[in-house]
């Protein structure tokens, strides 16, 4: 006979003993059993028990003023957190930071992952993620405070190269979620943002001996849920719990949203467009390093106006925007329904997604930033005084292929005006994010650099660029002083070499007209040949070759302008304010190297940046290309008339010889 697994909250909850080990679904205010963690925290407040529990989670769950995992503040509830978010449970993370409980911060992909670890009954998992980060055991192997002593994280070697080693906590009790249960347990998702971690996270209690209580919107009959739409099969579940609407709402600001749940497809051209503030500023810079056909991450706060700017551009056909909470494609949703996103292609469970991230498969991330240092290193886990968390911060900063960070320059009552294309600073922040040391590294920007990874930091008034010497000042916005707004508000001098304005697009509330410049459309326009003078002009001024695809483009376009010439050519290239991904470069020389060999006859180029320079002549260098980079365009074109000159002599001379 068929087991009805179909019993009360308070009936599940009292299943829970003393110093279990409990995890428990959620992704910041989405997809969160509500109605078990309420029940948890009314039995012990009632009672006094279960205590000592250990609490484990991935993301932050909760709306942190109280609810989610922040009903589970009470003295004696908790006495171990290992969780990638505190930042939405402050009464917890205060506890951990009062040396109350011991705690744990790990990267979000990590944690998700390590449940699979359990799953299969493996110690642990390896990982490079978090190397030279605070969860490095060298910096303090991600413990929270002093009175946590047990070491997680340990730091081995394979091969000759680095590892870190997270050890696997067994689970006890797993609270997960879903839309639908039938009486034997089989659970489905149809009404849910996200499927995140609860088929990983059954399997890993279920595996241990422990229980896997999942909280539901309804039961349906016995047959009615098809094979391929149950996500959890009833064999991993121990007790199912019907909740009350308010306690199974989609997230705490939405009741239920069937776009993002992915029922419906809706129309998408009226969304609203952001005001002409800092926040649209920095989005829209940020939006000119989308990589065209490319695989995107975006985080919380200002990054988040790139999916935005991205729709109000109609360029979101061209990328695809993703989220660490297993959302791809579509538009990705803000506020309390963050995670989630309007017209999805599909969505797939959390570890998956940190999978294909860890492996490589973001072509961009743009996170946020709370501090940031000379050395590039960045903090958005622990300041302010707060226990915030990474999130999944490390896991994707330190595997994507370009990494922006974008914030506001300074926080904390920060104001600014723009009028007529030019940027005002009306009140400055009383907060600096630009320190001298970061309070802890989320980040590190040296590892970075050992790894040539692309990083930039785009604010409301200016853009710095990650390189070996550290940040560099690249772009700023018109209007903006370096001394006045930017030097005279940092704890350190960047280097400032040549750097360039913002494009001024971004600060005209009107469309930029950004897809032009993903898609390569004025390339040809950038491209032009002076017969008279054999010279081919390749204006690259203010281009940036983000992807593989770009360069392809740029070699076909000079390739058909150098057989419509007929000839070999004198190419002269302007790459003033030229920005070359840095995976790329080797593969840039690799063109130059192709050209000359089948359609160059002198190539000469210049370009104001010194890195720039440096970077170009040692990459050709390596190639065996001359490389012949000048610092202005009278330089460049004054080698290729005296390089002609010379040709013109040797074909003389002979003649010359044979009159004589």
């Amino acid at each position: 006979m068929r087991k009805n697994k179909v019993i009360s909250a308070e009936e599940a909850i009292a299943l829970i003993r003393e110093n279990d080990v409990v995890t428990t679904t959620g992704f910041v205010q989405s997809c969160i059993p509500e109605a078990l963690h309420a029940a948890l925290e009314k039995r012990f407040v009632e009672t006094g028990s279960p205590r000592g529990l250990t609490l484990i989670m991935t993301a932050g769950a909760g709306d942190s003023k109280g609810l989610g995992t922040g009903r589970l503040h009470h003295d004696g509830l908790l006495s171990r957190v290992i969780a990638a978010n505190f930042g939405r449970m402050p009464k917890v993370a205060k506890a951990a930071q009062d040396n109350l409980i011991r705690g744990y911060n790990l990267p979000q992909g990590v944690i998700s992952q390590l449940y699979r670890a359990c799953a299969a009954g493996q110690p642990g998992l390896f990982s490079k993620v978090g190397l030279k980060t605070y969860v490095d055991p060298r910096h303090g192997g991600a413990k929270v405070n002093e009175l946590t002593t047990e070491d997680i994280v340990k730091l081995v070697e394979v091969d000759g190269e680095e590892w870190l080693f997270y050890t696997a906590t067994k689970i006890d009790v797993a609270f997960i979620r879903a839309t639908s249960a039938d009486p034997s347990g089989n659970l489905s998702y149809e009404k849910e943002a996200l499927t995140l971690d609860c088929l990983a996270q059954a399997m890993a209690a279920r595996n241990n001996g422990g229980i896997v209580i999942a909280q539901v919107e309804r039961i349906v009959d016995d047959g009615y849920l098809l094979p391929k739409d149950v996500r959890v099969p009833g064999i991993l579940v121990d007790c199912v719990v019907v909740a009350e609407p308010e306690m199974h709402r989609m997230n705490y600001g939405v009741m239920h949203d069937a776009a993002l749940a992915g029922e419906i497809r809706v129309p998408v051209t009226g969304i609203k467009r952001m005001p002409l503030n800092e926040r649209k500023i920095i989005a829209r810079r940020a939006a000119f390093e989308l990589p065209p056909n490319g695989v995107v991450n975006l985080g919380v706060g200002a990054p988040e106006g790139i999916s935005s700017v991205a729709n109000e551009e109609k360029i979101t056909p061209y990328i695809t925007l993703t989220t660490e909470a297993g959302a791809v494609g579509g538009v990705l949703a803000s506020g309390s329904s963050f995670g989630a996103a309007t017209n999805a292609d599909c969505i797939i469970d959390q570890n998956q997604m940190f999978d294909f991230y860890d492996g490589g498969g973001l072509d961009m991330t743009c996170l946020g930033m709370a501090e940031c240092d000379a050395a590039g290193n960045v903090n958005t886990s622990k300041f302010g005084g707060k226990l915030n968390g990474c999130g999944g911060f490390i896991n994707i900063s330190q595997n994507a292929r370009t990494v922006v960070f974008a914030g506001t320059f300074t926080a904390g009552g920060l104001e600014i005006a723009v009028n007529d294309g030019q940027v005002r600073i009306v009140s400055e922040g009383k907060a600096r994010k630009f320190v001298t040391q970061v309070q802890q590294n989320t980040f590190s920007g040296p590892y970075a650099v050992e790894r040539s990874q692309p990083v930039l930091y785009v604010t409301e008034r200016c853009v710095f660029q990650l390189t070996s010497e550290g940040l560099e000042l690249i772009e700023v916005a018109p209007g903006i002083d370096i001394e006045r707004d930017i030097i005279a508000h940092m704890d350190f001098a960047p280097v400032v070499r040549n750097p360039v304005p913002m494009d001024p697009r971004i600060f005209r509330d009107e469309p930029m007209e950004l897809i032009s410049d993903l898609l390569n459309l004025d390339l040809k326009s950038r491209v032009s040949y002076d017969g008279e003078r054999n010279i081919l002009f390749i204006n690259l001024e203010g281009w940036y070759c983000r992807v593989k695809g770009d360069m392809d483009e740029l070699r076909m376009t000079i390739v058909e302008a150098c057989r419509k010439a007929g000839q070999r050519v004198n190419a002269v290239i302007n790459h003033d304010g030229f920005r070359l991904n840095e995976n790329l470069v080797d593969d840039y020389a690799g063109m130059v190297q192709y050209l000359q060999a089948n359609y160059y006859a002198t190539t000469t180029r210049y370009a104001t940046s010194a890195f720039l320079r440096l970077k170009m002549e040692e990459a050709l260098n390596n190639r065996g290309v001359a490389p012949h980079v000048f610092e202005r365009k009278e330089e460049a074109q004054a080698f290729v008339s005296s390089t002609e000159d010379k040709k013109a002599r040797k074909r003389i001379s002979p003649a010359v010889a044979s009159a004589a």
